[in-house]
């Protein structure tokens, strides 16, 4: 399975549109999954490792039967243990080649990256994807990295093409749905998302809509190679 424009993370103390009901991981994944979602990134920062390894089961098994990869935020040991198909790792956790080195070849390792040497770090050894923010503020990340913007992206992508870097990046940070267009037009791969799918009020609308958006544009705009 190839990575997809549209990525979904799950996050702690979720809840669902305007009623409030609180909604776990699980049950985050079977959402996006039903809404036409075909990469999720499994998000459990304050989570023991035995919490964490048995909802990985759980989702890897959602994922499993809707064709959807299924990456492991940081936690590489769990991510090689229920077959995940690759990691994320953080500015500070794990090294590319590292999560790579234990998780073996065929996974996908990406890093999150806020400038153009994070990237190049993360480059270097061997990232398949970059998530780079954030777009703008949001709760969901501690210790926020400073924020982008439309602008930030577009340098940072002009950056890259001088030096003739090739990586498929990801904006993360707050991205809504009427962010998706300007962020495609700047160059970007795809987006990163959390609260645009919960809070929806028809999910799968909401997908296919931004699924449209991305294929339309990518008519009019030259086709990027990062």
């Amino acid at each position: 399975m190839a990575l997809t424009p549209l990525y979904f993370i799950t996050m702690d103390n979720a809840s669902r549109g305007t009623t409030g009901k609180p909604i776990g991981h699980a049950e985050q994944a079977a959402l996006a999954c039903g809404a036409g979602i075909r990469m999720i990134q499994l998000r459990m920062k304050e989570a023991p490792d035995a919490e964490f390894r048995r909802v990985a089961g759980e989702v890897k098994q959602i994922c499993d039967r809707n064709g959807c990869l299924l990456i492991v935020n940081d936690r590489v040991e769990i991510a090689a243990a229920v077959g995940a198909h690759g990691v994320h790792v953080g500015k500070e956790d794990l090294s590319v080649d590292e999560a790579r080195r234990i998780l073996g070849p065929g996974k996908i390792v990406g890093g999150t990256a806020n400038t153009l040497r994070d990237i190049q770090k993360h480059v270097a050894g061997g990232a398949d994807y970059i998530g780079l923010g954030p777009f703008r503020f949001t709760t969901t990340k501690r210790n926020l990295s400073p924020i982008l913007g439309l602008e930030g992206y577009r340098r940072i992508v002009r950056e890259m093409a001088g030096e003739g870097m090739s990586v498929r990046l990801f904006g993360i940070g707050g991205i809504g749905a009427a962010d998706v267009g300007g962020l495609r037009d700047a160059g970007l791969f795809g987006v990163a998302f959390s609260g645009m799918l919960l809070e929806a009020a028809d999910p799968a609308a909401m997908v296919r809509t931004l699924e449209a958006e991305w294929r339309n544009r990518a008519g009019i705009v030259k086709e990027n190679t990062f």
